[in-house]
């Protein structure tokens, strides 16, 4: 199959191009590689795969690259909120406005399936111990709005030859050649094993988690499962609904119980946790991976050298990253 995968070269991406193309899938990646240019070189030497430089915004540059796919996995995005409020403006131009022609063209181009990253942030703070996909969606942020709309959007556009599904997915962890240090996970173990302490941040709030290596195998089964079992669906993808206080005591227990834990007040009310109960019943989509496995993954790998300068690279940051890009003129 022909696959285009937007946003290739991101935390995601880069752990899911190497599986389609082991796969045996044709890889396009377009993305922006404002987090460095050598995510993918553990497979740049592989025919099936074709890297662009290119913005989702670039209308032209989609009409040119875009026909002869066979299927679309979007996770080009300015990621969570934190990102998205640092420049409003620049996060709905590539979040929102940018999907509407996206889908058209892919529509248009006789791509047959098209496969939305969402966000569990969709559905904002609920009180129901289990957020089920029925659930009325009431997002808090612009950047989670936005999310919603595409799902209108993209939900909208299915018909007989254009197959459409909406994964929404929990907050990945875990480690990725384009590493992200802001997320909750993959942000305390940093703290752990680089600062020796754990800060937490309110903790009552809770995050539902999902392993990159998880999330990704998700995305390559998609691509497989027949129409009627996907079409104009929407599923939930997570693992383990926790507490960011939870995730802390993880941490201390896989790094190490000489770290110390401290709590700090916040303001911060965001708190999601999702059923996943869904995908499992339709699709047969079981996680794999723990969010212990993610923590023990991550030490690992900052052990091994394979994370440099985790507390001070803009790269591992995206609101960091997404200042110096604006400053260098990237966006």
């Amino acid at each position: 199959m022909n696959v285009l995968v937007t946003g290739g070269a991101g935390y995601v991406g880069a752990v899911l191009a190497p599986k389609l193309l082991s796969k045996g899938h044709t890889v396009k990646v377009i993305d922006l590689y404002m987090y460095g240019d050598d995510v993918l070189s553990s497979v740049k030497a592989c025919p099936r795969l074709t890297e662009i430089k290119g913005d989702i915004r670039d209308t032209d540059l989609l009409e040119r690259e875009i026909p002869g796919t066979d299927a679309i996995i979007h996770l080009a995005c300015i990621s969570n909120d934190p990102s998205y409020e640092l420049d409003p403006d620049l996060g709905r131009s590539i979040n929102f406005d940018a999907f509407g022609p996206l889908v058209a063209i892919a529509k248009r181009s006789k791509v047959r399936r098209f496969i939305y990253a969402s966000s569990s942030s969709v559905y904002g703070v609920k009180d129901e111990p289990e957020v089920t996909e029925d659930l009325s969606l009431e997002p808090l942020t612009d950047y989670a709005l936005y999310k919603a709309k595409c799902e209108e959007i993209l939900l909208q556009e299915a018909s007989d030859d254009f197959e459409v599904i909406v994964i929404r997915p929990a907050t990945i962890c875990g480690y990725s050649p384009r590493m992200r240090l802001d997320l909750t996970v993959n942000l305390l173990t940093n703290h752990a094993v680089n600062k020796g302490k754990i800060t937490v941040l309110g903790g009552d709030q809770k995050r539902p988690n999902l392993h990159v290596a998880d999330m990704t195998d998700l995305y390559v089964l998609l691509l497989d499962l027949p129409k009627e079992k996907i079409q104009g669906k929407v599923f939930n993808a997570g693992c383990q609904n926790c507490t960011v206080r939870e995730i802390a005591k993880a941490v201390q227990n896989v790094v190490g119980p000489e770290i110390p834990i401290e709590t700090t007040a916040t303001d911060d009310i965001r708190s999601y946790h999702v059923s996943s109960r869904k995908i499992r019943e339709e699709l047969g989509f079981e996680p794999r991976h723990t969010v212990e496995e993610a923590i023990m993954g991550l030490r690992d790998a900052f052990k091994a050298g394979k994370i440099p300068d985790p507390m001070t690279d803009t790269r591992y940051y995206n609101v960091k990253r997404l200042q110096a890009a604006k400053l260098e003129g990237v966006l």
